[in-house]
């Protein structure tokens, strides 16, 4: 029995999952169209965070148009918070700059602290930024991104008994132990 936690997008997940290298992953976006298992069990909001001396930090319900006047630094193509962020704005007119690509949140948070730019990114990765005020939440109209963390596995695929186990606290026990203030 082996036990691998690995960040990676959604893409690579999805051909792990479908080759039957891995029994089961969290994910925020699992595809309709594969033969996969797919249950929510916890809320994912994204979020658009600056540093805190950038210009909108304190302003309140800012206009998406406003958006568009800021450099954006996004996930790489085929990450599941990417195609949520381009079916959002794209749903609202709304036409952002990409100023850089990026492949790992992380790197997405050090480079938005620099100033660099603006970030798109699940609420759940930045605790400890927004704690130590290195990073904000932007206060943007339509904003957050509501999602769900889903967990996935291949539909009839007979889990081990630590991906069951693993499956099952998520489903009962992670939200109450991970729920927000």
């Amino acid at each position: 029995m082996q036990v691998n936690l690995d960040v990676t997008n959604r893409n690579k997940l999805l051909v792990q999952l479908s080759e039957n290298q891995i029994d089961l992953v969290v994910m925020g976006q699992p595809p309709a169209n594969l033969d996969l298992e797919a249950e929510p069990f916890m809320e994912n909001p994204l979020v658009i965070v600056a540093p805190p001396n950038h210009p909108l930090a304190t302003q309140k319900q800012i206009p998406l148009k406003r958006l568009e006047q800021e450099p954006f630094l996004v996930r790489e193509q085929g990450s599941g918070t990417r195609s949520a962020m381009e079916r959002f704005f794209s749903a609202h007119d709304i036409h952002i700059t990409t100023s850089m690509e990026i492949g790992r949140d992380e790197a997405i948070k050090q480079s938005v602290q620099a100033g660099l730019g603006l970030g798109l990114l699940s609420r759940d990765t930045l605790e400890m930024e927004l704690a130590l005020h290195k990073l904000i939440v932007l206060d943007v109209q339509e904003f957050p991104i509501m999602r769900h963390w889903y967990v996935v596995h291949r539909k009839g695929k007979r889990l081990s008994a630590v991906a069951q186990a693993f499956r099952s606290f998520l489903l009962g026990e992670a939200k109450t132990i991970l729920q927000r203030d």
